[in-house]
């Protein structure tokens, strides 16, 4: 790989293309923070994307990317005198040395799950009044789920044993189809939403990542929904035009492959 000097000359590259493009390119000077947000979203995703395609050249375009709109944040912030890059750079080395005092200092952990807690209480100690406040409030809602539990374990609101999460999950089930029995929209959403929180905290237990599951499985819908499409295609008839049972056929065969 890079050595040292060659990764910080690639990135003063970087840095001196991105003042060019901000005093020459039309576009480039035009763009602001607000502008730029959620073209930055899209980034992320993207770069999301291609982590659970495994594509690992994919991955490196899409860090770049990602790079690209961290220096452009930065050098529209210089131009207000507000931050540079060095000060985004040593503001968050500052905040790793002081949430790492096992590395930094003389603090002793036995585990991840400690590190996790101290994490969480220093935070507290930097004046955050809430373990929550870290959750964007722009997640999407699965994500924030995950982000709010993992957030509240870290200082010990948790379920002990994967059972109890499991009979939650049950629970709020049978606490959903009373609503639906009864017809009520609103509950029924209300109960919903807790059903999905349970899963989502149940997934926690397993090991799962609730956001790649469902992800994974969106990604297989689409693919075998897509063999079903063209084998329809092969026949000359369009989707509306068959019967379940014969969507069925290739549906199953997709399955297969």
């Amino acid at each position: 790989m890079n050595s040292r000097e060659t990764q910080l000359q690639a990135f003063d590259r970087l840095l001196t293309i991105m003042d060019d493009l901000r005093e020459k390119c039309p576009w480039d000077k035009k763009q602001t923070l607000q502008t730029l947000r959620h073209l930055t979203i899209e980034e992320t995703y993207e770069l999301g994307d291609a982590i659970l395609d495994n594509d690992l050249n994919e991955v490196k375009k899409e860090l770049g990317d990602l790079l690209l709109h961290i220096v452009f944040y930065a050098k529209i912030g210089s131009e207000t005198n507000d931050f540079d890059i060095a000060d985004v750079c040593n503001e968050i080395c500052e905040k790793l040395i002081h949430r790492h005092p096992h590395i930094y200092s003389d603090v002793v952990v036995k585990d991840e799950e400690e590190v996790k807690q101290n994490w969480e209480k220093l935070k507290l100690k930097e004046g955050k009044k809430s373990v929550l406040e870290g959750v964007p409030k722009s997640l999407p809602a699965l994500v924030k789920a995950s982000r709010i539990q993992d957030k509240v374990k870290g200082v010990g609101f948790d379920w002990e044993e994967p059972h109890q999460v499991w009979d939650k999950v049950q629970e709020e089930l049978q606490e959903l189809q009373v609503e639906v029995e009864a017809g009520n929209q609103d509950k029924m959403e209300s109960e919903f939403g807790d059903v999905l929180f349970s899963m989502i905290n149940y997934a926690r237990f397993l090991n799962i990542n609730p956001e790649d599951a469902l992800e994974r499985t969106n990604k297989k819908f689409i693919k075998r929904f897509q063999y079903l499409e063209s084998k329809a295609g092969e026949l000359g008839k369009p989707l509306m035009d068959m019967t379940l049972a014969e969507m069925d056929v290739f549906w199953n065969e997709a399955k297969k492959l």
